[in-house]
């Protein structure tokens, strides 16, 4: 694809809007929908104009930088009441601090440093700001073929280093995939990511709890062998992606595990006995796998092309839909995670042809298991040790 045809792309996905809609920006400190205020206790380089998002696991804001004027998002942590929160906070320090040097996934630029470790209750991670998300964009936009092609080729570009380093980012879903008005594509929120055991043979990983991943995204090994998954957890979340990019809707959206595993297989089918034999382990999931009603795979390309979502937003030109999207979907959405594709051949499938190039899809180094000796036994977790750890790595981080 030329530079010309890419540069009129990037062009159009913001048409309608050119950025999401955003409340007037505040000079203070902004507070949230409660009368209570957030406070944050940072750097006078930075000035902060308002709260983007507020979860249990944290808040983010946009700053400005006031030295350079260039926006950054600031992630307020308060990690130290639960281990968990800070076993999240530690591998996202240190997985952002490895791979903020890729331009599909966020870049961290800064984490504050505390003025002591008495003092030290709060922390603030400084990263790449970046206006919408995926979520955001299949809401409000009309994406032609160009736009899901070049999605999904930086979502794989940014998956081809994450796994090259033996990471896993188990937590892959629209709103964890930041897009900017030019269309460019980073993936963010490593707070759930762990070391891929395959890569770890004969080290002490800690079991790989069933709580990955939203649930709409997670792919049935999880729900059906909750401690032995791999890299591939990460493809299915892509398939469930791409098949949202297609019909406007998510295409899992389970109420509970059972339902999410019911409408995975109204989609695909019902397992066979040998897929079942392979992929699960547990003879009471065999049971009521088989005790489901058996169903026959959809057609992709029918069910895609008359989805009332679709044609609401496609109108006339719903039908229009790529043979290879379907074919490249077909080969992600696979039960067995063995004959799911990898991200290095789902690269180079023809769906992607116009972008994929060898030579710009860098991986990396593998994560050394003593960086992550803090994940391998879960059964008496410190919070005081932690914050420690925690405390020292962002002491020694170097920007």
């Amino acid at each position: 694809m030329t530079s010309t045809t890419i540069a009129n792309l990037k062009n159009q996905i913001f048409q309608p809007v050119s950025q999401p809609p955003q409340p007037q920006a505040q000079p203070q400190p902004p507070s949230s929908s409660t009368s209570r205020k957030v406070v944050f206790n940072i750097s006078q380089n930075f000035k902060v104009v308002k709260v983007l998002g507020e979860g249990a696991y944290g808040i983010v804001a946009l700053a400005v930088h006031i030295p350079t004027q260039t926006k950054v998002a600031i992630k307020k942590i308060e990690p130290f009441e639960r281990p968990l929160f800070c076993l999240r906070t530690l591998r996202e320090i240190k997985l952002l601090s490895k791979f903020s040097n890729h331009e599909n996934i966020v870049r961290l630029y800064d984490v504050q440093k505390p003025s002591s470790y008495a003092q030290f209750n709060e922390v603030y991670l400084i990263q790449e700001y970046m206006p919408s998300d995926l979520h955001n964009i299949i809401q409000t936009h009309v994406l032609s073929d160009q736009h899901v092609q070049f999605f999904l080729y930086q979502i794989f570009k940014g998956l081809k280093l994450i796994h090259s380093a033996g990471v896993i980012h188990r937590d892959l879903k629209p709103s964890n995939i930041l897009v900017n008005e030019h269309c460019d594509l980073k993936i963010c929120d490593f707070g759930l990511a762990r070391l891929d055991s395959v890569n770890y043979k004969g080290e002490k990983i800690s079991l790989l709890t069933e709580y990955v991943a939203t649930r709409w995204y997670r792919a049935p090994e999880i729900m059906l062998n909750a401690s032995d998954y791999s890299t591939a957890i990460d493809v299915w979340s892509v398939g469930c992606i791409l098949f949202e990019l297609l019909i406007y809707k998510a295409i899992f959206p389970g109420s509970d595990y059972i339902n999410q595993l019911k409408l995975i297989f109204e989609v695909l089918g019902t397992p066979s006995e040998s897929e079942l034999q392979e992929v699960v382990k547990s003879k009471r999931a065999k049971i009521f796998i088989q005790s489901l009603p058996t169903r026959q795979k959809m057609n992709f390309h029918e069910f895609i092309t008359c989805h009332p979502f679709r044609r609401l937003k496609h109108q006339e030109r719903a039908a229009d839909l790529n043979p290879l999207a379907v074919d490249l979907l077909e080969k992600l959405l696979v039960f067995d995670p063995n004959k799911r594709l990898t991200v290095k051949q789902a690269l180079k499938h023809p769906y992607l042809a116009s972008y994929h190039d060898p030579l710009d899809e860098p991986v990396t180094s593998a994560v050394p298991i003593e960086e992550f000796a803090f994940d391998v036994e879960k059964k008496d977790l410190d919070v005081e040790d932690l914050k420690k750890q925690i405390f020292n790595q962002i002491m020694q981080r170097k920007k």
